[in-house]
């Protein structure tokens, strides 16, 4: 039966423009990914869509030095796209950039690679959560702590966000990988520069 099946799809699949293939092998991977028992992981289901579908996110504080940009353009040109895009679907069938942003720039803007990926980037989805901005920064935060990367001004500006999204500090710390002190350092930069925020000095100079 299932080899029946596969020489079906297979014989299929083969009479398809590139473009309608690619959506179905698509749709055959979130059929497949609907009885899958490791559906809780959005690895399960790699999808490849187009770059316009893609949006980055405006809380992201990871950034790549130009010696480890570089070395993540080799990487893909050698070893192809080993890890996808994690992304948040919208209502509209665009996606957000929740981790990968400088993957995907590489794989748009690079010529070697864009030729080779056809336009595509491959994602993973993530569930979608009732509280679905905060989730997603605290899931970015995540990943990028994860792999030792972060910004500390950008950093102190997602926990002041996820202050006044009601989250406790026991939650930021748990969902951010903190400890209690850091989430209190994190609060006080904010908290500093919100204090004397438009004041004007003997030199001539405002903080802003």
């Amino acid at each position: 039966m299932q080899q029946r099946i596969m020489l079906v799809l297979a014989a299929y699949l083969d009479k398809l423009p590139e473009a309608e293939r690619i959506e179905a092998i698509n749709n055959f991977r979130r059929v497949l990914h609907e009885f899958s028992p490791f559906s809780d992981n959005p690895v399960d289901c790699v999808l490849w869509v187009k770059h316009e579908r893609l949006a980055p996110n405006n809380y992201n504080p990871n950034n790549v030095a130009p010696p480890e940009n570089r070395l993540l353009f080799r990487s893909l040109e050698a070893d192809g796209f080993t890890q996808p895009v994690v992304v948040a679907e919208n209502n509209w069938g665009r996606y957000e950039i929740v981790d990968g942003f400088h993957r995907q720039q590489l794989a748009q803007h690079k010529s070697s690679l864009a030729r080779k990926l056809k336009g595509y980037v491959p994602v993973a989805t993530l569930k979608e959560r009732p509280d679905r901005r905060s989730s997603q920064m605290a899931s970015t935060i995540r990943h990028n702590r994860a792999r030792g990367r972060h910004q500390i001004n950008a950093m102190s500006e997602i926990v002041r966000e996820l202050v006044q999204l009601g989250w406790e500090d026991i939650k930021i710390g748990k969902e951010l990988g903190m400890d209690a002190d850091e989430v209190l350092r994190l609060k006080q930069i904010n908290g500093l520069l919100e204090l004397f925020s438009g004041r004007q000095y003997s030199e001539g100079w405002t903080v802003k």
